[in-house]
């Protein structure tokens, strides 16, 4: 009868004093870990750091199958341990658990990493040069992403191609049902009418956009720098026979004119860069109309790390979004007041939502990884794509990053208060879903 395996990682071979020492980094930040445990096999010995606290009650196990495990993971950060998990280097039974361990630890981790956010800082600072988001790095970074292939995310997305937070509301919805909830949701909250004309920026594959004018009845213009997500969404609306409704731009947000009732802006914020936010929401400011609605949902980060996230480099932003950058909660604020006369009307965070959606779409993602093979696409793009929806899914359960759905009013929008004047905010009606009839567009 075999024991238990031996506790204690083996001696690494001889010759490689860079991985010893590299493995002696790791093994004192893991020595720190105050928040769930994490275990390391290699060779068929184990070594376990950390305990169980009603912060954070999970336990991972990380299998080390090259010893270039330490260095990337020592030296390299959020960056270099994606880098490796790309490269097979490591393995974990549940990657999303790991992934949340080491996020709820973040906040004791912060000052060690100091010396290695200085190290990579000139790279950090060429890269955020080289993807800044002009009018032409927004297309390039954009690009870099969206446009990797429209069959790519009909794979992993509902029917409907929202990439953006679905809406749980009843907890045990589909994630079909959660989007069309989600869809639903702002379009209530704007209070879309049949006599609106609805903007939406970054409108990705018009799911939004198609929900707004079926079912409220109302004008929409949707606009993407995507030519990849453009085409598709051109396609939905005349294939749904909402031409006449719905106008798809493929422009960029800084050339959008005119004057609008109703502006949508779900998760594109991101995709503005730091230094932009504040032009990107004074813009929005002059679009709307002074009697009209805006709904922001945006990915935020933790108060405590906005300024070294502004500074540095992740993961995310290194291999998945180029350009990349969230706002803290309270930044959003001081730059709306900064930058426009629209008022906080109503904030709601959706992260519990975003966390549960991003399990969705990588359980999904995985599923059909051989049909992501077949379209081209190497066993490296599956492992990133796997950590980068891990990684999100566990920066939202440890709340590291939120999702906020701020409802913005005009300096002359004035707002019934009356009992029943409209749904309340997180309930969907019953008739949800029901097609507006064509002739409220009017």
């Amino acid at each position: 009868m075999s024991g238990p395996p031996p506790t204690g990682l083996a001696p690494l071979p001889a010759g490689d004093p860079v991985q010893r020492l590299c493995r002696a980094v790791l093994r004192r930040r893991l020595a720190g870990l105050r928040h769930g445990v994490i275990e390391l096999e290699e060779g068929g010995c184990i070594e376990r750091f950390g305990r169980l606290t009603g912060h954070c009650g999970l336990t991972a196990r990380v299998h080390v199958r090259h010893p270039r495990f330490y260095r990337a993971l020592a030296l390299g950060g959020s960056i270099g341990a994606g880098r490796a998990y790309m490269d097979g280097d490591w393995s974990t039974d549940d990657l999303a658990q790991l992934l949340c361990i080491l996020a709820a630890n973040l906040p004791d981790w912060r000052g060690g990493d100091r010396w290695r956010a200085r190290l990579a800082r000139p790279l950090s600072t060429a890269l955020r040069w080289l993807r800044d988001n002009t009018a032409a790095g927004s297309r390039r970074n954009v690009a870099a992403h969206y446009d990797l292939g429209n069959a790519l995310f009909e794979l992993f997305l509902d029917r409907d191609l929202h990439y953006s937070s679905a809406y749980f509301v009843p907890p045990q919805a589909d994630l079909d049902q959660a989007q069309r909830a989600k869809a639903d949701l702002v379009c209530r909250k704007l209070e879309l009418a049949a006599d609106d004309h609805l903007l939406e920026i970054g409108c990705g594959w018009g799911g939004l956009a198609l929900h707004a004018a079926r079912h409220y009845g109302c004008r929409v213009t949707a606009t993407t720098v995507s030519r990849q997500q453009h085409a598709l969404a051109v396609q939905r609306v005349q294939a749904a026979g909402l031409a006449d409704r719905v106008t798809v731009l493929c422009e960029d947000y800084r050339r959008l004119r005119g004057r609008y009732d109703k502006l949508a802006a779900v998760e594109m914020l991101e995709a503005v860069g730091h230094r932009r936010h504040g032009r990107f929401l004074a813009h929005c400011g002059r679009l709307l109309k002074p009697h009209g609605l805006m709904l922001l949902q945006a990915i935020t980060i933790d108060e405590r790390r906005h300024g070294a996230a502004a500074r540095e480099e992740d993961f995310i932003q290194r291999y998945v979004f180029p350009g990349g950058s969230l706002p803290s909660l309270s930044r959003l604020v001081r730059l709306l007041g900064r930058h426009t006369q629209l008022r906080v009307e109503h904030c709601e965070d959706l992260a519990p939502h975003y966390a549960l959606t991003l399990r969705h779409w990588r359980g999904r993602f995985m599923a059909r990884q051989a049909q992501v093979r077949a379209l081209g696409y190497p066993l490296r793009f599956v492992r990133l794509w796997e950590f980068y929806l891990a990684y999100c899914e566990a920066g939202f359960s440890a709340r590291a990053v939120a999702v906020q759905q701020l409802l913005l009013a005009g300096p002359q929008a004035r707002r019934s208060l009356a009992a029943g004047d409209r749904p309340a905010l997180g309930e969907l009606p019953a008739t949800a879903g029901q097609d507006a009839p064509r002739a409220a567009a009017g």
